[in-house]
């Protein structure tokens, strides 16, 4: 039975991505604001489609902001945008040139990084502090990759760079998958040697699979090089999130 349902649900998944890259081709021509709505309703669309339920705690800081989440699933860029429409995430640039999502990526903003290379790091720093000037919002995931749920893995702060160069606040977010029976979810995993075809499989046959999301409150950044600090400080507080 659960296998009917997920078969059900890639077919309304593949349906709404093409219904996303018709939607993004006409951002050019649409202002900033309709964008982010356009974003905005995607991203909650996704979500219903694969049947998972979106819990908000808490509300964001205004203004410019460089926000920082776990990593769990390749869906938490997804439950971000159904609540922060405008945030420009920091990615892998191989995800540029996937099928299908490499436009819808683009789509929404978001700013590439070569992992491999610190000069390319420098770049994106840079270019992540223009963002920033300008009353962007610049999201990323400083574990750098997906985690298991529960234990969180080092945070890399070399992003943070942006926030402090230019005195912007951190916005701390706890992103917590869950199903029945599961305080973190093994089916929204997206760890090892999983394929995306495996995740995505065991995301559309979940029974109950929702995610919460707790906006922490922002965290002031002076001007001083004080990468490793912060970026211990903001994983304290979102391990302590995790565990309420």
């Amino acid at each position: 039975m659960r296998s009917l349902v997920g078969l059900w649900r890639i077919l309304r998944l593949v349906l709404h991505v093409l219904r996303g890259l018709v939607v993004v081709r006409g951002f050019e021509r649409l202002h900033l604001g309709a964008r982010h709505a356009g974003v905005q309703r995607w991203s909650r669309q996704l979500l219903d489609v694969l049947g998972i339920e979106l819990i908000v705690q808490g509300e964001p800081g205004p203004g410019p902001r460089l926000l920082v989440a776990n990593h769990v699933s390749w869906l938490d860029i997804a439950a971000v945008h159904a609540v922060m429409p405008e945030a420009r995430f920091v990615s892998k640039a191989d995800v540029q040139h996937w099928p299908l999502i490499g436009k819808l990526v683009d789509g929404a903003g978001t700013l590439y990084i070569e992992r491999s290379s610190k000069r390319d790091a420098l770049r994106v720093v840079h270019q992540a502090a223009d963002a920033l000037k300008a009353g962007d919002t610049v999201a990323f995931f400083p574990e750098g990759t997906t985690g298991p749920g529960p234990e969180l893995l080092p945070f890399h702060g070399n992003l943070l760079q942006a926030a402090i160069a230019t005195a912007t606040p951190v916005q701390p977010l706890v992103l917590r998958w869950h199903e029945p029976g599961e305080r973190f979810s093994t089916a929204a995993r997206f760890i090892g040697d999983m394929t995306l075809v495996q995740s995505l499989w065991s995301v559309v046959c979940a029974r109950g699979l929702a995610v919460q999301m707790t906006w922490l409150p922002q965290v002031p950044v002076a001007h001083e090089d004080q990468r490793r600090k912060l970026a211990e400080d903001l994983r304290g507080r979102i391990v302590a999130g995790l565990a309420r």
